[in-house]
């Protein structure tokens, strides 16, 4: 298949379910608020050594935040509830009770709750004080810039992680502005995130390994150093591969989102040097979820 002059491979990418949670982060401005969510997001990549894999999901506008100041939403996933419930808590006390002015607050209702402020309150050592405000009880707990305010309790909600497409290209630099011309058009859109570093996966596995301790391994069929040592499906002038991975609340927000990533590198100079567009896969048998790149992109 041919799309607007970039070749998309007949192939899909394979996904998991997953559970996830929203919260939302604010402060006197842009820049503090930023600060306290790129701590938080920070090694959290992948479930694989990270608890959680969680991200940025946009930028808000006063006029969408609950206390009315600028902010930012941020999405994690986890297979665990216990690691979703222990990760949310841990980075909220030492990333965003720590930063300079900020508050959290829940982004997302459902049935399943969990704490968010609950437990968090405590470092207020019996000074703090709750307040119950359309149903939803909050938390201030003095600090030394004045107090923090925290949302008792958010949500756990059905989620799915793991969507991806890779880019095949000639050479590491037209690959890499590839990747970043394509996360650039999905930064703000609602459902979704890129968990990596800037979005991008050099480092993409597979399942297993020669080594037993190890349950991923580097994808060595995807791998330009290996083509003629390993069983490689890559052509001859395709010499870097990177990925981009997606996670989201449901199949329709990941197959938007991998479609707008496509479309916009199409769009750009840069496809000259794309050999193809690709996506990783364990055969079908791992993830409930297949993302059929044609499908998407017809």
């Amino acid at each position: 298949m041919i799309y607007n002059g970039l070749k998309i491979d007949n192939t899909f990418a394979e996904a998991f379910n997953m559970k996830a949670s929203r919260i939302i982060v604010t402060a006197d401005n842009f820049k503090w608020a930023k600060h306290a969510c790129d701590s938080f997001t920070g090694f959290a990549t992948s479930v694989i050594a990270c608890g959680v894999e969680s991200g940025i999901e946009r930028q808000l506008k006063k006029s969408e935040t609950p206390d009315g100041r600028p902010g930012y939403s941020i999405l994690l996933f986890s297979m665990s509830r216990s690691q979703l419930e222990k990760q949310l808590e841990t980075r909220v006390g030492q990333c965003i009770l720590t930063c300079p002015t900020t508050a959290v607050f829940s982004g997302i209702d459902g049935e399943d709750i969990i704490p968010l402020g609950k437990n968090i309150r405590y470092f207020g050592d019996g000074y703090q004080i709750s307040k119950k405000i359309g149903g939803k009880r909050f938390w201030r707990i003095p600090v030394m810039d004045g107090e923090f305010l925290c949302e008792e309790s958010t949500s756990r909600v059905s989620a799915i992680g793991g969507g991806n497409f890779l880019i095949l290209s000639k050479n590491r630099k037209s690959c890499l502005e590839a990747c970043e011309v394509a996360v650039k058009s999905i930064e703000n859109q609602l459902n979704v995130i890129t968990p990596f570093p800037g979005g991008v996966v050099r480092s993409g596995s597979k399942v297993g390994s020669k080594y037993k301790a190890l349950i991923a391994s580097t994808n060595d069929a995807f791998c330009p150093t290996l083509k003629s040592m390993t069983n490689s499906t890559l052509a001859n002038d395709v010499n870097c591969v990177m990925e981009i991975v997606i996670n989201g609340l449901n199949e329709t927000d990941i197959s938007i989102a991998i479609k707008k990533c496509i479309q916009s590198i199409s769009k750009s100079k840069i496809k000259k040097d794309i050999c193809s567009i690709s996506a990783g896969n364990y055969g079908g048998k791992l993830g409930q979820y297949h993302f059929n790149l044609r499908k998407i992109m017809k």
